[in-house]
């Protein structure tokens, strides 16, 4: 590995580390701040948001893309589609593992013990966030594939995360954590992306 690419992980660990640090720092305040600034309106547009923003309208769009670029004969856009797919899969099978590992209360749930309680209640599956999670491995792939696409796009997780906020659904350090899960997971399968086009690119002009 370049030590220019060492750097940029060096620098991505650290800039990660502090935003989590920071996030469970402002769990508490970030939760009181959404209870307070309540309004009929915008949390049933949120709800929408939110009920959006979960993996399966991401699947569906990116299957009728996928179709779509196979169609018209689009190899890249292809490949591009189909690992915004198989990031956010990754991402949902990480985050499910860790919600069964670590259960962790919703804001929602009245309880004093935050940590810990039944593994297959939903109630308990705030950590990380499934929904941000997802939404940024599938566009994240698109964000490394082409940036100025995915660039446009990024507001979309942002605002699932925003949302299960301040519906109640999650943690501040929940949304922070399943983001950089879902960034990990798009990195790692955009690795692969581009390594298998440089390999069939070196074939085709040797």
């Amino acid at each position: 590995m370049k030590y220019s690419a060492v750097l940029y992980w060096l620098i991505g660990i650290i800039i990660a580390g502090i935003a989590i640090a920071l996030s469970f720092h402002f769990d508490d305040t970030v939760r009181d701040f959404m209870m307070e600034h309540q309004n009929p309106a915008m949390r049933n547009f949120m709800r929408y948001v939110s009920l959006l923003g979960d993996w399966p309208t991401h699947a569906a769009v990116g299957l009728v893309l996928l179709g779509f670029a196979w169609h018209r004969g689009s190899e890249e856009w292809t490949r591009i589609f189909l690992a915004m797919l198989l990031a956010m899969m990754l991402a949902g099978v990480a985050g499910t593992v860790i919600k069964r590992t670590v259960p962790r209360a919703r804001p929602s749930v009245q309880t004093e013990t935050r940590w810990g309680g039944p593994r297959f209640s939903s109630k308990y599956h705030s950590f990380p966030s499934g929904h941000v999670g997802a939404s940024t491995a599938f566009f994240g792939v698109l964000f490394i594939a082409r940036r100025r696409v995915g660039l446009a796009c990024l507001p979309i997780p942002i605002l699932i995360g925003f949302s299960r906020m301040y519906i109640g659904a999650h943690y501040l350090s929940d949304v922070v954590c399943a983001a950089i899960l879902g960034t990990l997971c798009a990195l790692v399968v955009g690795h692969f992306l581009f390594l298998q086009i440089g390999n069939r690119q070196s074939k085709v002009e040797t």
